[in-house]
């Protein structure tokens, strides 16, 4: 794990040599089981940097949202790079980017940081109860330790930890400018024995499943807004010329859109889980992006966000390809 005093002494670092306009990372949040995401532009803001398994979110979803204002007249943009932190799950949303030229290498600051795993806020609160203080949570080898409403205790790593670490096959950086901290090991390889599970219901016990899922979705959009990859300048669920998907929250529509965002996301998606996080109505959305995960991995040989030389899974063209699905 990263000693909070050498990432504070590198963020001030690159913020003083004048070439970085923003860093991106976590600060202590002001209360519950989540750090603060926050955005720094000066050395001196850099003491209130942290990185403990409360910083849940990923970082990397900011980089493409910076707003381009018109420039006075007689002045020139901000060219400036821009510093991001990043876990092993935050930094293949970077490579992906880099894969779509969202932004080019040259743009971004990395400061990678080991990640043993980041806490699950809902299994939290089934253990401790809501947390009106920060709290501080420290993830160990064999379990984590966790200071709550003025306690510390120490838990193990299945309890707490979100899903996505305890299958985490990157946990250190896949690419970074600034390492910090010593490689952790990864907890265990990926199966995707969830998947595997899901696959051998029927189609009447999936369609089931689904619809009582997808009748919960108010629509809010917040699984599409914190996605690091969903980062289009207008979105097609929200244009209205023409109109591909009604605004309504009736279970077609709602379908029609949950489906249509797993496939824009087919061989982009970094398995970050910030959707199913943010999602109010606790839809398991990763079930649908993991399915199309395992599709891709098996069918292409393809896994996005660890090889920023890599093409997109869908601008690839193999003439050599038997196309044996089609009938």
């Amino acid at each position: 794990m990263v000693d909070e005093n050498v990432l504070r002494d590198k963020a001030k670092e690159i913020l003083s040599s004048g070439e970085v306009r923003r860093l991106i990372g976590w600060k202590r949040g002001t209360y519950g089981y989540e750090a603060a995401p926050c955005v720094i532009t000066d050395a001196s803001q850099a003491d209130d940097l942290i990185f403990d398994a409360t910083c849940v979110q990923n970082p990397a979803s900011f980089i493409t949202l910076e707003e381009k204002l018109p420039v006075p007249r007689g002045q020139q943009p901000d060219t400036r790079k821009i510093a991001v932190m990043v876990k092993g799950c935050d930094s293949r949303a970077v490579v992906q980017h880099l894969v779509e030229k969202a932004y080019i290498r040259d743009d971004v600051v990395i400061l990678g940081i080991p990640c043993r795993g980041v806490i699950d806020r809902r299994k939290a609160e089934k253990i401790f109860g809501e947390a009106p203080q920060p709290v501080l949570a420290v993830a160990e080898k064999d379990g984590v330790v966790i200071r709550v409403n003025g306690e510390e205790k120490k838990v193990s790593r299945e309890e707490i930890l979100a899903d996505k670490c305890l299958r985490c096959r990157y946990p250190n950086p896949v690419i970074s400018d600034y390492p910090l901290g010593d490689e952790v090991e990864k907890w265990a390889d990926d199966d995707f024995s969830d998947v595997s599970e899901f696959e051998k219901e029927s189609p009447e016990e999936k369609w089931a499943f689904w619809e009582e899922e997808f009748s919960k979705c108010i629509r809010c959009y917040a699984c599409r807004n914190v996605c690091p990859m969903c980062y289009c300048v207008e979105c097609i669920v929200t244009k209205l010329k023409p109109q591909w998907t009604r605004r309504s929250t009736d279970l077609s529509e709602n379908t029609v859109y949950h489906i249509q965002r797993a496939w824009h996301l087919a061989g982009r998606c970094i398995e970050c889980m910030e959707c199913q996080r943010v999602c109010p109505m606790d839809i398991p959305i990763m079930t649908l992006n993991r399915k199309l995960t395992k599709d891709v991995k098996e069918l292409f040989d393809y896994e996005p966000g660890v090889d920023a030389e890599a093409q997109p899974l869908l601008a690839s063209y193999n003439p050599q390809d038997p196309e044996e699905y089609i009938m």
